[in-house]
C-alpha cells in the first residue's frame, strides 16, 4: 500500500478552461487527494486565470499556476517550471483534457516504487460524447461508455493493476512507450536527468525522450493497465510540422545512450 506518499500533481494546459474546469473537478473527486495542484500553463489568456482562481477560493488543496508568455508549443518548458514549483517528492503529471477516474490517484501512488517511472493509458471519448461531456460538465463514468474507443482501458482491477505493472509494455519496441498525460516519477529521478529537454518545440517526442533518459539512467518502467483510468475529451490535432525533428532527436538519445537533457530542469533549480 502506498497511498500514503505525498504528490503534486501536474496539469498541463492552454487556452481550454472549460476542459481544465472538469479536470480539476475530477482531481477533487479522488479516493487519494494529491497535497498540491500545479496548473502548468503554456501562455493561456485571462479566462484560464480567472477559472483557475475560482478553484483556489473553493479549494481544500494548495493550487499553484505557474504560467509563462505563449510563445508557440512549449510544452517542455512550462512543465519543467512546474517540476521546479513542486513541493513534494512524487510528482504525478497529467494534461487538462483528460478528466480521472476516481481512483486514478490511488493507482499511481500504490505501485509507485524506487527505481521506477510509471506510464499509463487513456480512454478516448467520441466527439460527439466529448460536446456532451463539455455541456453537462459531467467527470464520472461507469465501466462501459457508449461513445468512447479502446474502451479496455477503462476497466480497473488491482490484482491484474499489479501484474501487468512490471510485464506490459516493458520491453522491445514499447520500452519508451509512454503518454505524457499519464505518468508519474519521483523528483529525485527527474533532477537526474535535468526534467524535459527544452530542445524540443513544438508537438511531439518529448515525453519519449524524458523515458529514454529516465531508463539510460537505470530508472526503470512501470506501465498501469486495468489502472490510472482516464477519459481523454475530443479536440482536433494540434500543428504537428516538428514532429520529424523531434524524431530525430529522440533517436538520437537512443542511439547515444544520452541521459542529461542539456536545456533542462536546472535552469531553474
Amino acid at each position: 500500500m502506498r497511498a500514503s506518499i505525498a504528490c503534486s500533481l501536474i496539469i498541463s494546459t492552454y487556452n481550454w478552461p472549460q476542459a481544465l474546469e472538469l479536470c480539476l473537478a475530477s482531481v477533487l473527486n479522488q479516493t487519494q487527494l494529491p497535497n498540491e495542484i500545479i496548473v502548468s500553463d503554456d501562455g493561456s489568456t485571462f479566462e484560464t486565470r480567472n477559472m483557475v482562481e475560482s478553484f483556489i477560493a473553493k479549494s481544500t488543496i494548495p493550487i499553484k499556476h505557474i504560467w509563462h508568455e505563449d510563445d508557440g508549443f512549449q510544452l517542455a518548458k512550462i512543465r519543467n517550471k512546474s517540476i521546479n514549483a513542486a513541493a513534494f517528492d512524487y510528482i504525478i503529471q497529467i494534461d487538462a483534457d483528460i478528466i480521472l477516474h476516481p481512483n486514478f490517484i490511488e493507482d499511481h501512488l500504490e505501485i509507485a516504487e524506487q527505481g521506477y517511472f510509471i506510464t499509463g493509458s487513456r480512454t478516448l471519448l467520441s466527439e460527439e460524447l466529448s460536446k456532451n461531456v463539455l455541456k453537462n460538465k459531467t467527470v464520472k463514468f461507469g465501466s462501459y461508455i457508449k461513445g468512447s474507443k479502446n474502451f479496455l482501458n477503462g476497466l480497473r482491477n488491482k490484482t491484474l493493476r499489479n501484474y501487468f505493472s512490471t510485464r506490459y509494455k516493458i520491453t522491445g519496441k514499447n520500452k519508451f512507450d509512454v503518454k505524457g498525460c499519464n505518468m508519474s516519477f519521483w523528483k529525485t529521478d527527474l533532477i537526474t536527468v535535468n526534467g524535459y529537454d527544452e530542445q524540443y518545440s513544438g508537438w511531439g517526442r518529448e515525453d519519449s525522450d524524458i523515458a529514454i533518459r529516465l531508463i539510460n539512467s537505470g530508472i526503470k518502467k512501470k506501465y498501469l493497465k486495468m489502472g490510472g483510468i482516464e477519459y481523454h475529451i475530443f479536440h482536433k490535432e494540434v500543428d504537428r510540422k516538428n514532429l520529424e525533428e523531434n524524431t530525430i532527436k529522440m533517436n538520437n538519445s537512443i542511439l547515444n545512450n544520452i541521459k542529461w537533457a542539456e536545456k533542462g530542469l536546472s535552469q531553474y533549480q
